[in-house]
């Protein structure tokens, strides 16, 4: 190990993906990551919602997170959650106030259904889900290019002792949880590669947060300021840093993590 690499010293805590962006969250053991990809199975289907500009008939590239149903708007959406069949690429969705649909999101009748099952969990006051989108090459994370999400356990513990309470890692929508970095480190490695497993990332941003984290996702409900909390106790709005995909390979819980 070079010099570099004895300057962190972390593990991978949880891996999460999210199928169906912002409509169900799920945890894997492992997960392999392609060079200049998102994770696989990671937001590669999208609600577009009534005042979208987005086409529906078709795949489509990156579009801006705005043309699509999401928990900033409807915090109801958070406390989705789903389990893939790969082989199948079928879906299947579970939330506290609705009754579990399982669907393949690329056939038609399906995409009805869900849509029809999602919208009583949708905000009334907001524009309503229209139509189910798939993406064409990467998945439709919330940066321009093809991100993973890399979060730092301690600095979920920070804010949580701001909050007073529990804060759940599915509260952030994250893909790779590192712990054992210090508090906040994970906004030093910007502009840094790190090896995770077998798989390299170079960090390029910090994440800019919005209120889909001040919900619930237990319950669909806003419970805790964490904006309010990131921005008067630390000073900023962000909580974990996007990555791209650098070197291919395989991520599993437990791996470690350094500087490449």
């Amino acid at each position: 190990m070079n010099e570099a690499a004895a300057v962190i010293r972390a593990h991978v805590a949880s891996l999460w993906r999210h199928p169906i962006k912002a409509h169900g969250v799920e945890a894997v053991q492992s997960s392999r990551f392609e060079a200049g990809q998102t994770m696989p199975w990671d937001r590669i289907w999208a609600i577009a919602h009534e005042a979208s500009k987005v086409a529906t008939d078709e795949a489509v590239g990156w579009v801006n997170c705005n043309n699509f149903s999401r928990g900033a708007k409807s915090p109801g959406l958070m406390a989705i959650r789903a389990e893939t069949d790969e082989s199948e690429r079928r879906i299947r969705l579970t939330h506290p106030d609705a009754e579990p649909i399982e669907i393949c999101p690329d056939n038609a009748e399906d995409a009805a259904r869900l849509i029809a099952w999602v919208t009583p969990l949708s905000n009334p006051g907001r524009a309503l889900p229209r139509a189910v989108v798939r993406t064409r090459d990467a998945g439709m994370t919330d940066s321009s290019f093809p991100s993973v999400a890399i979060l730092n356990q301690a600095s979920l513990r920070a804010l949580e002792a701001k909050a007073g309470r529990r804060l759940s890692e599915e509260r952030f929508r994250g893909n790779i949880w590192l712990d054992g970095l210090e508090t906040w480190a994970e906004f030093d490695l910007v502009g840094k590669e790190i090896r995770i497993g077998s798989a390299t990332f170079l960090v390029r941003e910090p994440i800019t947060r919005c209120m889909a984290t001040a919900a619930n996702p237990d319950t669909g409900k806003i419970d805790v300021d964490t904006l309010g909390l990131l921005d008067q106790d630390f000073g900023h709005s962000e909580f974990g840093v996007y990555a791209q995909v650098t070197e291919s390979g395989e991520v599993a819980v437990h791996d470690t993590a350094v500087l490449a």
